[in-house]
């Protein structure tokens, strides 16, 4: 199966975080060949899951260091999560909140934020990624959430809901009747899975650039994972994201770990990050396994 070049519509995940590449999905899909008859579709770093929910492949191993991404994706496999649970549960907690601050207090955020970090709900996850501060996902050293309110008490409306609850259901029918596997493990134990005829999609994070949702990322492992991976079978595809250069600087680490191998490149806007020099035009590159690409070239500028 050649993925397709062009994407209608893509499906936005119900989860949010920086580095989410919505937007770079239809350049992925269309700058890479595979077929899924006899492999299984790996991502070491899945994140929000938007590639995976959009190629929707039959086998996937989908995988993470945030075990909440993780959890909360694999309770809406095994239907643990539905769309009619989200509903409720933030039309509940998003009234509590508008409640909260009409008394003249965000404390409601804070003590949500509070019973996560004590208690590890899935719905609170959900509720502290459609509420926090600009959509970051952060993490302290002890591995609570610490990021701030966004500061709209009103940020669940019914329309914003529904918008939630779709994503919730179009990423079900993307998993329904799919063999998928989904663990937080260490991305090496991962890849270490590849056989023959499987694809490995990879969105580290970037190096050179302090976007970390969950867990430090040092030079030494976007070295390994470089090494690890040109070292698959020549019948195991792979493709990286990672920035390219931004009008500060160019990222060195291409050429130094990756050369050799298919580049194709795309310049876009991030709007995600908390603070505004992270939220600057950026040229990204794709990184493909050389017999992996597809046959026409190209350089997508949005």
């Amino acid at each position: 199966m050649k993925l397709p070049k062009e994407i209608k519509r893509v499906s936005v995940p119900p989860i949010k975080c920086q580095g989410i590449k919505t937007k770079l999905v239809p350049f992925i899909m269309s700058s890479i060949r595979w077929s899924d008859a006899n492999g299984t579709w790996i991502e070491p770093f899945a994140g929000s899951g938007v590639v995976v929910f959009n190629v929707k492949p039959q086998r996937a191993i989908i995988n993470d260091a945030n075990p909440f991404i993780i959890g909360f994706y694999k309770a809406i496999y095994d239907g643990t999560i539905t769309p009619e649970i989200v509903r409720d549960y933030l039309r509940v907690e998003g009234r509590t909140l508008l409640l909260d601050n009409r008394k003249g207090t965000d404390s409601y955020f804070y003590r949500v934020r509070e019973r996560f970090n004590e208690t590890g709900s899935l719905l609170d996850f959900l509720f502290l990624s459609r509420s926090c501060f600009n959509g970051v996902m952060r993490f302290n050293g002890k591995g609570k959430f610490n990021v701030p309110f966004c500061q709209k008490p009103d940020r669940f409306r019914q329309a914003y809901i529904t918008k939630i609850t779709n994503q919730v259901a179009s990423i079900k029918k993307a998993m329904t009747d799919k063999d998928w596997i989904f663990t937080s493990n260490d991305w090496k134990q991962t890849i270490e899975l590849a056989e023959d005829g499987d694809f490995v999609y990879l969105d580290p994070p970037y190096i050179g650039r302090h976007v970390d949702y969950f867990n430090h990322w040092t030079e030494k492992e976007a070295k390994d994972l470089a090494k690890t991976t040109q070292a698959l079978p020549e019948n195991v595809g792979f493709a990286l994201s990672m920035w390219k250069e931004n009008k500060y600087r160019v990222n060195g680490h291409i050429e130094e770990e990756w050369a050799g191998n298919v580049e194709r490149s795309f310049a876009h806007y991030y709007h995600i990050g908390s603070t505004e020099s992270l939220r600057n035009e950026m040229q990204e590159a794709l990184i493909i396994r050389q017999g992996c690409e597809s046959e026409e070239a190209q350089v997508i500028i949005e």
